[in-house]
């Protein structure tokens, strides 16, 4: 197997352009190409082509919440680092984690729950439009359906890739059973990765949207 050359600039689009050859003829719909593709670039996956749940008119929503500077909250730092901080500052947009707040894990501990849930409380209570994004811990997922169900928190989308084995495929079920605007990797698979991967996708189309290109 020979070694392939590839300038450090070039590395990223010649990523994309195996990635393609390897789809050959397989259509994805345009509106959500762009996340399919960046999903399977970040975790060298092809599962995700058909894993990946969209609710209806879901990235339109999320554009437009995106255009009208939405917070992106995400349930782990690890998400939100990964997230292009760029990219976010051009569409006068910010993003947060609250997990490793103090007041966080006091609550938690208090009441004996997660900080992922418990986040989600803080996240709800801040009052302005909020893409959440979980690529971690179901219970976020669980908590956001909860606030969901009660008309207290309705955010603007909610990304829910977490990955793992206990309650992620419920977690992620009851999500899209909600109504609520979503973007969804079915089954165990996910990840923080996953997480930003979509974020900065949503956020790379903004940029495509505003720059005239299809």
């Amino acid at each position: 197997m020979s070694i392939e050359y590839v300038l450090p600039n070039d590395i990223e689009k010649r990523s994309f352009e195996i990635i393609q050859s390897e789809l050959g003829d397989v259509d994805i719909p345009e509106k959500i190409r762009p996340i399919v593709l960046r999903a399977i670039h970040t975790t060298a996956d092809f599962d995700y082509l058909e894993n990946l749940y969209f609710s209806e008119n879901a990235v339109d929503k999320a554009l437009s919440a995106l255009e009208n500077g939405a917070l992106i909250v995400t349930d782990t730092n690890m998400a939100r680092s990964g997230i292009n901080k760029a990219a976010l500052a051009r569409h006068g947009c910010e993003s947060a984690c609250f997990m490793a707040d103090e007041d966080v894990a006091e609550t938690a501990k208090r009441l004996g729950t997660t900080r992922a849930s418990v986040s989600v409380d803080k996240a709800a209570a801040l009052g302005r439009p909020i893409i959440y994004a979980a690529g971690n811990a179901p219970t976020a997922l669980l908590r956001l359906c909860e606030h969901i169900e009660k008309g207290d928190f309705i955010p603007e989308l909610v990304i829910g890739v977490p990955v793992g084995f206990v309650n992620v495929v419920q977690s992620k079920e009851m999500l899209i059973n909600s109504g609520i605007p979503c973007i969804v990797a079915r089954g165990r698979k996910g990840g923080s990765n996953v997480a930003a991967a979509i974020c900065n996708a949503l956020l790379y189309m903004l940029d495509a949207k505003k720059n005239g290109e299809k």
